[in-house]
């Protein structure tokens, strides 16, 4: 439909063109073109046509040919172009046509040949130049909107592979001190660790049940526990009603990875996930050490790239808090769907 559209308008605009010249001269000479012999009107319409076709065709030319030039003429230069172009085509066409009907080329006729079509024609081309603006606007935005979702996608990417190498060395090691002393349990370990590598390797584009999301943890605490003090008291507590809910991998972990990290005292760790109006709230709390010291080197990486992934994530739809006291920290996450 539109390509049929496109084909015809040029004939429109010629008759367009033709039928404003007509009424105006009409009006002057108070006559009817259409009281004429129908020959004449029919054979001036179809010259008209023509005109209509070569001065578009040569509208859009001027426009591609300036669009594909390395340097690019300014609009003035362009619009002055298009404007010689329809004062040519009507002064060799439409000129002499008039010249030999009727009453012959008055002053009036000859001015308003020049005129109306000239005043269509730098509408018409004002509309394409918008339209090949417009167009080249929107894939520029589409072009730099697909950047940015390729660079955030990288950006993504690459804040999960920080998790990686930190997790890795602390499960290696403590398999590595369980081999001596408890072999089954280093073999109980490692099968831990393979589960928790291809959780992290193959479950990473897209959003994931929080049912595996807490699955994992568990297995995390489970390899946790191994290395852990005697003494530390475990408490953990996952909703059984948020198992169909959504979220993205990875994000309650820097919390879970925290608390063992960072645990003292007490030694008592408290995990909890639970469902919320229209999301999910999950709370991690620690005892910390009586003359508790952060590294302050190596502290804080996997919480600011948390930070980042929830912005790029979740943006909007999340609530970080992080609260620490004297003998205890507490971080609690809430994630609205």
């Amino acid at each position: 439909m539109n390509q049929v559209l496109k084909n015809i308008f040029p004939a429109f605009y010629g008759l367009l063109n033709y039928f404003t010249i007509r009424l105006l001269q009409d009006t002057d000479s108070h006559s009817h073109f259409w009281g004429r012999p129908w020959q004449t009107t029919a054979g001036e319409m179809a010259v008209s046509v023509v005109v209509g076709y070569a001065t578009l065709f040569g509208v859009k030319r001027i426009c591609r040919y300036n669009d594909n030039k390395a340097v690019k003429s300014s609009l003035t230069k362009e619009l002055l172009t298009v404007m010689a172009l329809s004062v040519a085509v009507n002064n060799l066409v439409l000129v002499p046509m008039a010249a030999f009907t009727d009453d012959g080329l008055s002053i009036s006729d000859l001015a308003e040949i020049n005129t109306i079509p000239l005043l269509y024609t730098i509408l018409y081309y004002g509309i394409v130049r918008s339209r090949i603006y417009l167009k080249a606007y929107v894939a520029h935005q589409l072009l730099v909107e697909k950047l940015t979702n390729d660079q955030l996608e990288t950006e993504l990417k690459f804040l999960r592979a920080q998790y990686h190498p930190h997790f890795l060395f602390n499960a290696l090691n403590t398999i590595y001190f369980q081999v001596d002393d408890d072999v089954p349990g280093a073999k109980q370990s490692i099968e831990l660790l393979s589960e928790l590598l291809r959780y992290q390797l193959y479950d990473r584009q897209h959003q994931v049940s929080i049912k595996q999301e807490l699955d994992y943890l568990q297995n995390y605490i489970q390899l946790q526990k191994v290395r852990a003090s005697k003494k530390m008291v475990l408490n953990v507590d996952f909703d059984a009603s948020l198992a169909e809910q959504q979220v993205y991998p990875l994000l309650f972990l820097p919390l879970v990875e925290n608390a063992f990290k960072y645990v003292g005292g007490k030694y008592g760790i408290s995990i909890i996930a639970q469902s919320e109006a229209g999301g999910i709230l999950f709370t991690v709390e620690n005892d910390l050490p009586g003359q508790y010291q952060p590294d302050k080197e190596n502290s804080g990486i996997g919480i600011e790239n948390l930070k980042r992934r929830l912005e790029l994530l979740y943006s909007g739809r999340h609530r970080l808090t992080l609260d620490k006291q004297a003998d205890k920290f507490t971080a609690t996450l809430h994630l609205n769907n």
